[in-house]
């Protein structure tokens, strides 16, 4: 249940006063006279993980079982559940405890990086989360079940998640793409097709997954911007 504030006597849920604070915060930031200050950038790694659903964490874990959570994620109502699954692919290799990540989904999805791609046998395509048709599968096996997708594992579009008042201050609509410069010692690296999704329930934050990140150094990074 969202909380909910009284300003000058008018009540506002949760959400509505972080919307009002959002685009004062912008407004500030482009009128100051050095010029425009770009809004908070945020840039996680996105490691190997499962979302899964319903239906499938029953099959995994036992009937009536729900996720725990074990660490909140940047974005509001995400989660890093303390459960972990084994994913198998076709050579019969395997990852042996891949983190789920909550809340579940109306379809199970796998989303690794190309070298895992490599060492489990799976032609990884790159799709925006939820593209999943026409995709390969895996086999997730749990402590109380064993899971054969056949469509669901996909190497993540890289993609920053933005409000549309940040959108609007990069110019920038929804499923447009971007780019993404990594300024660091002998490494500055610029990655394109940042594919840009809107949604006014966002924080803005940079999805990259393990290979990207390694590839540009982030961890060193002196400095990181974002651009259409």
């Amino acid at each position: 249940m969202s909380k909910t504030f009284s300003v000058a006597g008018q009540m506002y849920d949760e959400a509505a006063v972080e919307a009002i604070v959002r685009r004062v915060v912008l407004e500030c930031l482009e009128g100051k006279s050095s010029g425009k200050v770009s809004p908070k950038l945020v840039v996680s790694i996105s490691a190997r993980h499962v979302h899964l659903s319903d239906a499938d964490v029953e099959h995994l874990f036992g009937p009536g079982y729900s996720l725990t959570v074990e660490k909140e994620l940047y974005q509001k109502g995400f989660f890093a559940a303390k459960e972990t699954l084994m994913v198998v692919g076709p050579r019969k290799r395997m990852l042996p405890s891949v983190r789920i990540l909550g809340p579940t989904r109306k379809q199970t999805q796998v989303e690794l990086a190309f070298t895992d791609g490599i060492s489990l046998g799976i032609p990884l395509p790159v799709r925006e989360s939820g593209d999943l048709a026409g995709t390969p599968g895996c086999v997730l096996v749990g402590p109380k079940g064993v899971v054969e997708l056949k469509t669901g594992v996909i190497r993540a579009q890289r993609h920053v998640h933005l409000h549309p008042d940040e959108a609007a201050y990069y110019g920038v609509g929804d499923k447009e793409f971007m780019k993404l410069r990594i300024h660091s010692a002998g490494c500055t690296t610029t990655l394109e097709q940042v594919l840009a999704r809107v949604d006014p329930a966002v924080r803005m934050e940079v999805h990259l997954d393990t290979d990207e990140g390694n590839a540009c150094d982030i961890d060193h990074a002196e400095k990181i911007e974002i651009f259409k």
